[in-house]
């Protein structure tokens, strides 16, 4: 079964975090593409974010963000 589109989404908004720094957030605008602000959403409602528009990444989205960004790195 392959990944559903907003699977990826959410995967490509962890990546965006830097997992080396929790200080490091992102912030979600207005104006940003809507299936990113629906993906970080869903990482805030799955508690991967502190914030619905971003935030900071929880314990849950570090472990996550660390693990997407393994993936990348083993299919690239």
């Amino acid at each position: 079964m392959p990944y559903p589109s907003n699977l990826i989404n959410e995967l490509n908004a962890l990546l965006l975090f830097n997992p080396s720094n929790p200080l490091d957030g992102i912030k979600v605008h207005h104006n940003a593409d809507p299936e990113m602000a629906e993906a970080v959403q869903s990482l805030f409602d799955k508690g991967m974010v502190t914030q619905v528009d971003g935030g900071y990444l929880t314990d849950l989205g570090q472990k996550a963000a660390e693990r997407a960004e393994d993936l990348l790195t083993m299919m690239h």
